[in-house]
């Protein structure tokens, strides 16, 4: 058995310099590994062989003849993404480039409990690659968001949540009966943040992402990656208290949340129409006055929150998503007013506070790089190589 090279400088490494652009040829890989050019031919067969590298129709000009330029073969696997809300579910099938070959959405509500719910996403998945036909492809990994807070590891519902009846159940397990692949389970704000860093703002080490909906939530990029905290309850922002706002009673359970005085479902309440987002959302769209009034308030609560946290983490750059965000500025001037005026100087001095650049589909989006970035991490994909596996397992929908 042949043991694996090091992650520094094996296949998986070659691979990731090729995925992020940093080399297209093997003169580019050799010069940033420091590689002999028979070590990376050795590492490059090794991905070929796995159908994870092809030679592009495109040239590279170099010293000498040009070489033809490496990169990802983006059919050689399917990414599955799950995006669950609380009363809506996105499904997809990507390619390992992040395009989506395609997508369908059902009202699945997360009150039907795990087993029902999981057995109808399984069904859609089945219904969504036959319809594709992509039955032939293997399948990486299958990625889960859900409105929950989700302890990474044990890939779990813990704490309250609008998931009533999930917490503890093993959602891993139930799936894998069907998908016996890499199953990832997150929180979805921090498929949201990581969709948002990946794909517009990967130059920034620090990112602070708010999702204005039906819930108030938060997900933060400290120093290039996601930050879940030590069971995956950071960035509940939505359920720390606010002074000063009285305490309104919040679905959690306790008083004064931020998310009892700016979430969604809390200006429908005030505003005695709808329950959720969509509800407060419409209005607007139409220009109720009493509604925009509602959004502008919502924002200078939040932005008080919001401060807070500019002050302890100094990102470099603050994201606004969510379906309330999508309605005008409101939200976004409140926010901005009120971080401004409350946090340190230094923390602002270059700080951008910008609204979300996905239109739809960040949660698949978030769901799809959470499996490619761990079926395809250097030394994950070196073992399988190593011993002679398929980098994804060959499994027919």
């Amino acid at each position: 058995m042949t043991a694996p090279a090091h992650a520094e400088d094996g296949p998986g490494r070659v691979l990731e310099l090729i995925l992020t652009g940093s080399a297209r040829t093997r003169t580019e890989i050799a010069q940033l590994t420091g590689l002999s050019r028979s070590t990376v031919g050795q590492r490059l067969d090794s991905l070929f062989d796995a159908m994870l590298v092809r030679e592009g129709a495109e040239n590279v000009a170099g010293r000498g003849r040009p070489s033809r330029a490496l990169e990802l073969n983006p059919t050689a696997g399917l990414l599955i993404a799950i995006d669950v809300g609380e009363e809506r579910t996105r499904i997809a099938a990507l390619d390992l480039s992040m395009a989506i070959l395609g997508d369908r959405v059902a009202k699945l509500a997360v009150g039907d409990g795990p087993e029902v719910l999981l057995d109808r996403i399984t069904s859609m998945l089945r219904e969504l690659i036959a319809q594709l036909d992509l039955g032939h492809r293997p399948i990486a990994g299958l990625g889960l968001g859900l409105p929950a807070p989700v302890d990474y590891e044990a890939g779990q519902v813990r704490g309250w949540s609008v998931m009533s009846g999930w917490e503890g159940y093993d959602i891993r397990g139930h799936l894998r009966r069907s998908w016996p692949v890499p199953i990832l389970i997150d929180n979805d704000v921090n498929l949201l943040t990581l969709a948002e860093h990946r794909r517009h703002w990967a130059d920034q080490r620090h990112l602070f992402f708010v999702k204005a909906g039906t819930g108030v939530g938060s997900g933060m990029v400290i120093d290039g990656s996601i930050n879940r905290g030590a069971q995956g309850a950071a960035g509940d922002i939505g359920h720390a208290h606010v002074a000063g706002f009285g305490d309104p009673q919040c679905r959690c359970g306790n008083v004064g949340c931020l998310e009892s005085l700016a979430g969604g479902w809390a200006l429908a309440r005030d505003l005695h129409e709808g329950h959720d987002a969509r509800d407060v959302a419409e209005r607007i769209r139409r220009g109720d006055s009493a509604a925009v009034t509602a959004l502008r308030n919502a924002g200078r609560v939040m932005g008080e929150s919001v401060a807070y946290a500019t002050s302890l983490l100094n990102p470099d750059v603050i994201v606004l998503g969510g379906l309330l965000a999508t309605t005008g500025d409101d939200l976004l001037a409140g926010i901005r007013q009120v971080v401004y005026q409350r946090s340190l100087p230094l923390a602002t001095r270059q700080l951008r506070i910008v609204p979300t650049k996905f239109k739809a589909r960040a949660g698949i989006a978030g769901a799809g790089y959470l499996v490619r970035d761990h079926v395809l991490h250097p030394a994950a994909l070196d073992a399988r190589l190593a011993v002679g596996e398929s980098p994804f397992a060959d499994i027919v929908a």
